[in-house]
């Protein structure tokens, strides 16, 4: 890509737009985990917006053709990246599939949904990336049985430790288009933060487990 960090920030700069992203340090949100939180990230409501769904697939498409141009398949993770790794699939003209969180409970019994073959390899497509669990658990169902994973791409990132360790200890290449770092620059400069409330954001992201 020709300039990362431009790309990274103009993706935020979307995502706020579209108010897919919320900022609230002041009056923080509260995550399932019990984490208070000063960010609310829900990236399916950009599929809501015909210019910004575009320019994000189009970005993501480009990404993985730099990164895993010899994938024979999109995956897509359930719910959030469903979507999105439809649209990808579609700008690719790769077959496309995707991965429930467990195996439906009727029927044939399946947690892989679509068409994959042993050996293929494929790239998995996300939306949001926070600790890595969820999404790894992807991985695992895909290597069980026989899909070899190239990596992973995502909208966007919170940047977490945590999420680096575990991508590591999986031996999983993940890139995104953008990321705590860039929507924060992103945020200050288009007013929706305040200098003052950088400081708190910043270390958040630190510790989010102990964060207020």
């Amino acid at each position: 890509m020709s300039n990362d960090l431009d790309i990274n920030k103009r993706i935020a700069e979307l995502l706020l737009e579209a108010q897919a992203i919320k900022l609230s340090p002041d009056k923080p949100f509260q995550w399932s985990s019990g984490w208070l939180s000063p960010i609310y990230c829900d990236n399916r409501v950009a599929l809501s917006y015909p210019d910004t769904r575009t320019f994000i697939k189009k970005t993501l498409a480009d990404l993985i053709r730099n990164e895993y141009p010899d994938v024979h398949a999109v995956v897509g993770v359930a719910t959030g990246g469903i979507a999105q790794g439809a649209l990808v699939a579609d700008v690719l003209e790769l077959p496309f599939a995707y991965v429930r969180p467990e195996p439906k409970k009727h029927g044939m019994g399946n947690q892989i949904e679509g068409r994959l073959e042993k050996g293929q390899s494929v790239v998995i497509v996300e939306d949001l990336i926070s600790t890595g669990g969820s999404s790894l658990k992807v991985v695992d169902v895909l290597r069980e049985a026989g899909i070899e994973v190239a990596g992973m791409v995502a909208i966007f990132t919170y940047g977490f430790e945590v999420a680096a360790s575990n991508f590591a200890a999986k031996n999983v290449k993940l890139h995104t288009i953008s990321n705590y770092n860039a929507l924060i620059e992103t945020a200050l400069e288009h007013n929706y933060i305040t200098e003052s409330q950088v400081q708190s954001l910043t270390a958040w992201r630190t510790a989010p487990e102990s964060w207020k």
